[in-house]
C-alpha cells in the first residue's frame, strides 16, 4: 500500500505553516501545526487505505471475470434480476453474438414463462440463505425464442459493491432426450416381463389339453371334434406367441387400415390370465358396424395393453373393466376403459403423462406419458375421469379411416 495520500496532505500542513511563517512572521513549530499536520497524516492515511482497496477491488472483480471466462459451463451473474455478467459459455448457449447482446437485460427474457415464478422463489431463497442450491433442472430460451433444458445452481456473491447471484447452468436438452428414450424402452420391458409369467401360464393350459388329447389318440379312441379342439389349441398358443413377439420388436410407424376391435380382442387374450390372477373381469362391448380406423397397429395395441394394466393394478381387491366400443359422432371412434379402482384425486389428474410424474410407487409416469404421445400422433385424444375410491374412466377418441386420410391429405397440401 503506497502513501502517496499521508505524503501529500502533510506536505501541504507544513507548506501552509512556512507560508504563515514567511508572510506572517509566526511561530513555526506551534500547537495548531502539530494538530493539523496529524489531521492530514490520518486524513492522508485513510484515503490511501481506500485508494489501496479499491484497487484491490478492481483487480479482484477482473481476475474473477477471468476465471468466470475460462470456466466450460454457462455462468450468468445477476443483480435485481439483470445479468450483469455472463461468460463465454453462456453467449454460446444462449445463441447470442456477444455479451453485450445479454448483459444489461432480465434474466427473464431468457427463462421460459412456465418457469419464472419458480427462479424468482430461488433467487430469494439464494439471497436469504447465502449458500449454494441444490441443482434443479428448467427451462431456458435463447435468442431465437428455441426452449432448452438447462441443469443449474445458484449461489450468492459480491460483484462490485453489491450482492449478487450467480447461477451456474449446463444444457442438459440432448442428454434428457437420451434419457427418456432409454426410460421408455425400460418401461416397455418391464411391462413385457410382468406378463411373461402370465403369457407361460396361458400357454400352458392349451399344451395340457393336447397332451391329454395326444395321450386319447394313441389309443385309437378319438373323434373328429377332439382334433378341432386339438387344432384350436394350437391356433391360440400361436395367437398368444405371436402378440407377444409382436410387442416386443420395434418396428418402424407405418399406418394402415385395421379394425379396432380385433385389437381390443387380441389385448384382452393377453392379458386375461394376469387379470383373472387379480380377481378382475374383463367385459368388452361393441358398436354394430364400427368403422375402420388408420393406426400403427403395434403402437395402438401398446396403448391399450398399458391402460388396461393399469386399470388392473388399480383394483387390488378385484373387480370389473368394462371395455365398451362405439362410434362417437360421425368421423370419430370412441374406446372408453372403465375400472372400479381406487381412483385418482383430482388435482392430480392435470399432470398425468408428465415423465417422472407417477401415482405408482416404483413407477416412472413414462408409460402413461407414451400413451398420450402415440394418440397424439394419431390424431387422437385421451381423456381421464376419475373419482376416489370409485374408479376411474379413460377415453380415447381416434379418427376413422375417413378422418385420417382427410387430416393426411390437408397435411400435405
Amino acid at each position: 500500500m503506497d502513501k502517496l495520500g499521508q505524503i501529500i496532505l502533510v506536505l501541504i500542513s507544513i507548506l501552509f505553516t512556512v507560508y504563515q511563517k514567511i508572510v506572517h512572521h509566526e511561530i513555526f513549530f506551534t500547537m495548531d501545526f502539530f494538530i493539523f499536520t496529524l489531521i492530514a497524516w490520518l486524513v492522508g492515511r485513510q484515503y490511501d487505505k481506500a485508494r489501496y482497496y479499491e484497487k484491490q477491488a478492481r483487480s479482484s472483480e477482473e481476475s474473477y471475470k477471468k476465471l468466470i471466462d475460462s470456466l466450460p459451463e454457462s455462468v450468468f451473474i445477476h443483480q435485481d434480476n439483470m445479468i450483469i455478467y455472463v461468460n463465454e459459455a453462456a453467449v454460446s448457449m444462449i445463441g447470442a453474438i456477444s455479451k453485450e447482446d445479454i448483459i444489461g437485460k432480465s434474466i427473464n427474457d431468457f427463462i421460459d414463462p412456465e418457469y419464472e415464478e419458480r427462479i424468482e422463489e430461488r433467487v430469494k431463497q439464494v439471497m436469504k440463505e447465502k449458500r449454494p442450491l441444490n441443482s434443479i433442472e428448467h427451462r431456458m430460451k435463447r435468442i431465437d425464442g428455441l426452449i432448452f433444458s438447462v441443469e443449474g445452481t445458484s449461489m450468492c456473491i459480491q460483484f462490485g459493491e453489491k450482492e449478487s447471484v450467480l447461477s451456474i447452468g449446463k444444457d442438459i436438452t440432448i442428454r434428457k432426450e437420451h434419457t427418456e428414450r432409454l426410460l421408455q424402452k425400460s418401461e416397455k420391458l418391464a411391462m413385457l416381463g410382468q406378463l411373461a409369467a402370465g403369457i407361460a401360464h396361458e400357454i400352458r393350459n392349451p399344451l395340457t389339453s393336447i397332451k391329454g388329447f395326444i395321450h386319447l389318440l394313441k389309443s385309437n379312441n378319438l373323434d373328429e371334434e377332439y382334433f378341432d379342439i386339438v387344432f384350436s389349441e394350437l391356433d391360440r398358443i400361436d395367437s398368444i406367441v405371436g402378440e407377444f413377439l409382436v410387442l416386443a420388436k420395434p418396428s418402424v410407424a407405418t399406418f394402415v387400415e385395421q379394425d379396432v376391435k380385433e385389437m381390443i380382442r387380441d389385448i384382452v387374450t393377453l392379458i386375461n390370465t394376469q387379470s383373472i390372477l387379480n380377481n378382475v373381469q374383463i367385459f368388452v362391448e361393441f358398436d354394430s358396424n364400427l368403422p375402420m380406423i388408420s393406426c400403427e397397429k403395434n403402437q395402438l395395441k401398446q396403448v391399450f395393453l398399458n391402460l388396461i394394466k393399469n386399470s388392473i393394478e388399480a383394483m387390488p381387491h378385484g373387480g370389473n373393466i368394462d371395455i365398451k366400443v362405439m362410434e362417437k359422432e360421425a368421423g370419430q371412434i370412441s374406446i372408453a376403459i372403465i375400472d372400479q379402482g381406487i381412483g385418482i384425486p383430482k388435482e392430480r389428474i392435470s399432470t398425468l403423462g408428465e415423465p417422472f410424474y407417477t401415482t405408482k410407487e416404483k413407477g416412472t409416469g413414462l408409460g402413461l406419458m407414451t400413451c398420450y404421445k402415440i394418440i397424439e400422433n394419431h390424431h387422437g385424444q385421451l381423456t381421464i375421469q376419475s373419482i376416489l375410491n370409485e374408479g376411474t374412466t379413460i377415453e380415447i377418441i381416434l379418427p376413422t379411416i375417413t378422418q385420417s386420410l382427410l387430416k393426411k391429405e390437408l397435411s400435405h397440401s
